[in-house]
Parts: C-alpha cells; sequence; structure tokens
C-alpha cells in the first residue's frame, strides 16, 4: 500500500490550520501514512497552539508538529515538511502540500492518490479549488512566457483570440488530465519527482514556486495533471489575487523575476518586463480614454518599473543576484 505524507504549513493561523488538518485527516481515512504541520516561525505561540491541540485531540498517531526556525516562505516551509516526512522515519511514497486556508473535500486526497497511481508519467497532480459558495477558480494554467506578458497585460480582445493559447489562465478544464501547472494550494507530488529534482526553489519567498516546480518536472520528463475530482475549498483564494491588492509587495516582482531570469535567462527576463509594461501601459491608456477602471492594484507598472531599477542597480547589467536556484 502506497504511503501519503500531507504537508500542511502554518504561518499564524493556528486555528484555520487545525480546520485543515481535521478535514485531511477525514480525507486520509484508510490511506497509510501521516500529517506534518510545520510552523513557519510565526512567533506568535502557534506552535505551542498546535501542538497542545494535536495531543487533547487525541491527533498524536496521525499528526505531529515541527518548527521550521525561519521564515522562508511558502516552498522553504514546506521543504521542512517534507524533509522532516513520516513519523516512523520511514519512506512516503507521495508527499501532499495542502494549504492551512484550504479544505479537502472527502474524496479529495483519494482521487489524487489513485489518479498518480494509475498515470505513472504524472509526477504532479492538483485539485479542483472551490469557494465555499461553490464557486469555481482557476487551479490549472499554463507556463508563464513572452507572448503571455503581452496578452495578459493588455486585456484587449483581439489580442487575446490571436494569444489564446499562450495565455496563462486557461480557465478550469471541463476534463482531468495535463496541464502546464497547477495551484500550490492542493498539490501532490509524487517521491521519485522529488529524487529527481528535489523540492521547492528556496529563492521564491511567496508565489511561482509552484511554476516553476512544475516546470522543472517537465524539463525531467514528468507531467503535471489537473484532477478535476479531487474538489477542494479554499477561503483564500479571492484574498491571494493581484486585483485585490492595495499595492503589490515587493516579494511578487521579486518571484517574477527570478522565474523569467531562470527559465528564459536574464535578457529573456528583462524583454518579459518590457513586454508586460508596454501591454500593461496600453490598456491604461485604452482605460483612460474610456473612462474604465484599470483593475490593478495601485501604482502596479511603477512599482514594477521601480523594483527593476533597484534591481538593476544592485546586481548591475550582469544580473548576478547571489541567488542559488534549486
Amino acid at each position: 500500500m502506497s504511503r501519503l505524507l500531507t504537508v500542511i504549513l502554518n504561518w499564524r493561523t493556528p486555528e484555520m490550520t487545525l480546520r485543515a488538518t481535521e478535514s485531511a485527516l477525514v480525507a486520509m481515512q484508510g490511506i497509510e501514512g501521516g500529517i506534518v504541520i510545520v510552523d513557519n516561525d510565526s512567533g506568535d505561540g502557534s506552535e505551542a497552539m498546535l501542538r497542545e491541540a494535536v495531543e487533547t485531540r487525541g491527533w498524536g498517531s496521525r499528526v505531529r508538529v515541527v518548527q521550521s526556525g525561519h521564515n522562508g516562505g511558502f516552498g522553504a516551509g514546506n521543504n521542512v515538511g517534507i524533509a522532516a516526512g513520516l513519523s516512523d522515519g520511514g519512506r512516503a511514497d507521495f508527499v501532499y502540500i495542502l494549504n492551512s486556508d484550504a479544505f479537502p473535500k472527502k474524496a479529495a486526497i483519494r482521487a489524487l492518490l489513485a489518479h498518480l497511481q494509475a498515470h505513472p508519467a504524472a509526477g504532479l497532480a492538483g485539485s479542483l479549488i472551490e469557494d465555499p459558495d461553490g464557486t469555481q477558480h482557476m487551479a490549472a494554467f499554463r507556463f508563464p512566457s513572452l507572448l503571455s506578458e503581452i496578452e495578459g497585460p493588455m486585456r484587449f480582445g483581439p489580442v487575446t483570440r490571436i494569444l489564446s493559447r499562450h495565455s496563462v489562465w486557461m480557465g478550469v478544464p471541463e476534463r482531468t488530465g495535463p496541464v502546464d501547472w497547477v495551484a500550490g494550494a492542493s498539490l501532490m507530488i509524487r517521491n521519485e519527482l522529488l529524487d529527481a529534482i528535489g523540492g521547492f526553489d528556496e529563492t521564491f519567498f511567496l508565489y511561482f514556486e509552484e511554476t516553476d516546480l512544475c516546470r522543472r518536472a517537465r524539463k525531467a520528463g514528468f507531467e503535471t495533471h489537473f484532477v478535476r475530482e479531487s474538489v477542494v475549498l479554499h477561503i483564500g483564494s479571492v484574498s491571494t489575487g493581484l486585483s485585490e491588492w492595495r499595492r503589490v509587495p515587493d516579494y511578487w516582482f521579486a518571484s517574477r523575476r527570478h522565474y523569467f531570469r531562470k527559465h528564459h535567462g536574464a535578457l529573456g527576463a528583462a524583454a518579459a518586463t518590457m513586454l508586460h509594461m508596454g501591454a500593461g501601459g496600453l490598456h491604461r491608456l485604452r482605460c483612460l480614454m474610456t473612462r474604465r477602471d484599470p483593475g490593478d492594484p495601485p501604482r502596479f507598472l511603477r512599482d514594477m518599473a521601480w523594483f527593476e531599477l533597484r534591481q538593476y542597480r544592485r546586481t548591475g547589467a550582469s544580473g548576478r543576484s547571489g541567488h542559488h536556484p534549486a
């Protein structure tokens, strides 16, 4: 029987993390393995609260809590849980990454596991993500590219039709099957894939880390599948959208920059930024002429330009940043 390690990352949301853990325990019934909760250096008493709850609820045989010791972001925290492994020291055949604000339905985890068992070419599998009211959210995507940096920011019908096959956003697939990448809120990974390419690239603090993992998987010969039969409720799926941010944080720009430099080179990354800003500028001009809201956070393009300028000044034209990608 295959063994499954579920990793849930906590950062200052212990009550929500416990709710996610409880949902995972129900969905893991009949599946051999366990759950590791990683407190990502919350510093607010979360770790003690989690440990006490695990003990008082009698979860000790299936759940344990570990401390990351440093908040290195989403990928780094999940890598801590992957490295911790099963409580008996044994090897898991599959690793399941679950957000602390995501709650798998009863059959969700088993559906991912069964799919990966039945499709040996697939190294990763992701779920259908829903809001509590049943609204479906995009959880399957195409890889970002230079052409997607025109289509996405421009938001102009004729351009979108011409570049539709290059749009990162592909809607919710009607069928289970291969895609470029899937959302990291509910993501199952074959251990052979981790052996082959390692875990998450810890240069990404937040965003783009699952995109990068799926892209590295493809380069290593593994597919990524979207599994529609696996349904997970995610209460954070709305608040994480760019359009909802008051200002885009620097770590988003840093993750985007690292992704394009890693997979398209320094010149490709520079071209991607220029294309994004040019297309985004045309979109804002059209919105200004038609008196429409452009739909982006305030100062988005200016913040992107300023971030890139600061990085250029810091690293120089050579682009040496001191990062060591996975």
